[in-house]
């Protein structure tokens, strides 16, 4: 795949950029913690991003997933399996079901196969296979998150909890510089949307359509002004403004 673009949107917050997904790394002293990897076919791209801001695999102090989707889970595998030491995978108690196999919430082969004919899904679909987006990749040593709130790891995130997109999805907060990874909940763009800034990918994508938008309100109450998605560019601004545009905008590309 190719390479990736890394900008540090704030002391230590890493936004990595990939081909079709984002992830991001905290760094902190001579450690990281990475949020999201991308797809199976994105491993390279995230070594390269650590490589790009002088760190290694093996100085990962943990993982934390947004949700059990391939493209934000993907690379795990290869990535953590070169590592020497055991690098811990947290998540959501509901989504640590979804990535160790036990259920799954995503969009079909068929859901996409009857959506080819709209805006972007061909090329779309097309990486996806290329990025090996069709495998099927569980976490088996993926675990609930430690404890409540704020997390001893670099950055000092912070899960939020937003069930939506999938059952369990969690989005991070980075409460000391104000920036917020919101994984799949708010994106500012994709491939299958005409769209850009905040918005909502389409309803195909999400597992549960009201508790999508329920989320936003969540995010609204937060204090951030760097908004990191899992999809599309940075944003900087109000949160309030940005879930209040994903709402007004509905689910993109759906009208």
């Amino acid at each position: 795949m190719g390479a990736p673009t890394v900008t540090e949107v704030a002391k230590g917050v890493h936004f990595v950029e990939g081909d079709a997904v984002n992830w991001v790394v905290l760094a902190d002293g001579d450690a990281v913690t990475l949020i999201d990897a991308g797809y199976p076919g994105d491993v390279d791209a995230v070594r390269q991003s650590l490589d790009l801001i002088g760190y290694r695999p093996d100085q990962i102090a943990a993982v934390l997933i947004t949700h059990g989707h391939i493209d934000h889970i993907g690379s795990l595998p290869a990535l953590l399996g070169g590592v020497p030491n055991h690098i811990p995978v947290y998540l959501s108690s509901t989504e640590v079901r979804h990535v160790h196999g036990e259920y799954r919430e995503q969009a079909t082969p068929l859901d996409v196969v009857r959506n080819v004919h709209r805006h972007g899904f061909f090329g779309w679909s097309m990486h996806v296979v290329r990025a090996g987006g069709t495998k099927h990749v569980t976490l088996p040593d993926a675990m609930p998150f430690p404890s409540g709130g704020l997390l001893g790891l670099p950055g000092r995130p912070v899960p939020v909890p937003t069930p939506g997109h999938t059952s369990g999805h969690t989005c991070y907060l980075v409460p000391d510089v104000g920036v917020i990874v919101t994984g799949d909940t708010l994106v500012t763009g994709h491939p299958t949307s005409r769209l850009e800034g905040p918005q909502l990918l389409l309803p195909l994508f999400h597992h549960d359509q009201q508790q999508t938008l329920e989320a936003l309100d969540t995010l609204e109450a937060l204090d951030a002004e760097i908004l990191l998605p899992g999809h599309g560019p940075m944003y900087r601004g109000s949160l309030r403004d940005a879930a209040a545009r994903a709402r007004e905008q509905g689910f993109a590309g759906s009208h």
